[in-house]
């Protein structure tokens, strides 16, 4: 089974970042900025053994590996920004690429939603736009990505290299897009792709329809609002009392795969959610997370997993080190090893 675990690389500083929001901008300016919002809101959340790293720096990618590895991890799955050409905090993985360390798998997934302010509690300003120009920017795009697809270090599933993209849905002519794709693949001597579109779906028929081989469920941990949250702005047509808004973490596995599903459906797992240091009081807390409701989330992931032939059975883990959303794996100063060592009893068997 492939455990897989989302990795964000924007630990190190970029030109845009600077220039949208402060000079040597990293997501560790926004970790640094929480701060508590109610009685037992635990903020900010900060590292430990990794400490406040820059991943331009190879001993902390291996240190990561080292990890991640160790407590039950197959492989981490890069955030990959592309549009149409221009790439967005690429650097990181790059350097895994092209230095070949460190030994440890991986693959990618492509963000494919346009660059904007949403996810720092603004109100949708676009910085960069996610356009489609078609089969030739695809070339360009597949061409960029072939040094990782061809590694021997690259996530395969039946043989084929792993490539999630975000927002399946978005890409007009889907299936031409994965027609394309799949035939550039074969050329090189790939055999295809095994392709992954993320959800949520309003329809799950249509990555089906689109000609992708699996769909991974992200959804977020939640089961319902708290009486809290009611009193603190989750009721929005009443403002009793400002947010941020606040769900229950589940005890088990959120990702609700169809039984009649025509494609592999892969569950995935979040250890927490808090974006407030991101988006204040306009963000969502999971409240009452803790490494052992985590761990029971995980074995209930790798239920639904097992369901899929063996050689396609996956859990995703959401994140690896979504520090800012409250949502990794990395030591923190709460828990310590907690969340990786949760991670890993929840994979051994019972």
């Amino acid at each position: 089974m492939e455990v897989l675990a989302f990795y964000l690389p924007q630990f190190h500083p970029i030109p845009e970042n600077d220039l949208w929001w402060e000079p040597g901008f990293t997501e560790w300016t926004n970790v640094t900025k929480g701060r508590p919002l109610f009685p037992g809101h635990h903020q900010p959340r900060l590292p430990a053994d990794l400490g406040f790293y820059d991943l331009r720096v190879p001993e902390v990618r291996a240190a990561q590996a080292d990890l991640a590895r160790s407590h039950g991890l197959t492989g981490f799955v890069y955030w990959h920004y592309w549009f149409a050409g221009r790439k967005l905090l690429e650097r990181p993985f790059e350097a895994v690429v092209a230095s070949g360390e460190p030994d440890f798998p991986f693959c990618v997934a492509w963000a494919n939603h346009p660059w904007s302010d949403t996810w720092m509690g603004g109100t949708r300003r676009i910085m960069v736009d996610q356009p489609y120009p078609g089969a030739e920017d695809d070339r360009a795009h597949f061409e960029d990505l072939l040094p990782a697809f061809s590694d021997p270090r690259y996530v395969r599933i039946d043989g084929k290299p792993v490539f999630f993209v975000f927002r399946g849905e978005r890409v007009p002519d889907g299936a031409g897009f994965i027609d394309r794709w799949q035939s550039m693949a074969s050329e090189a001597g790939l055999g295809g792709l095994y392709t992954i579109a993320c959800g949520p779906f309003y329809d799950i028929e249509e990555p089906v329809r689109r000609g992708f081989d699996a769909m991974a469920f992200i959804e977020k941990p939640f089961v319902a609002p708290t009486w809290s949250s009611r009193l603190s702005g989750f009721m929005v047509d009443r403002h009793l009392l400002p947010g941020p808004y606040r769900y229950r973490y589940a005890d088990y596995c959120t990702s609700k795969i169809p039984a009649d599903l025509t494609i592999n459906g892969i569950p995935t797992v979040w250890p927490n959610w808090d974006d407030t240091p991101r988006r204040r009081r306009r963000g969502v807390v999971a409240v009452n997370s803790t490494p052992d409701r985590f761990e029971r989330q995980v074995r209930s992931a790798v239920d639904m997993a097992n369901r899929a032939p063996e050689s396609e059975r996956v859990v995703l883990i959401k994140s690896w080190n979504e520090w800012a959303e409250g949502n990794y794996l990395e030591p923190d100063r709460e828990f310590g090893l907690g969340w990786l060592e949760a991670l890993q009893r929840g994979l051994s068997p019972t």
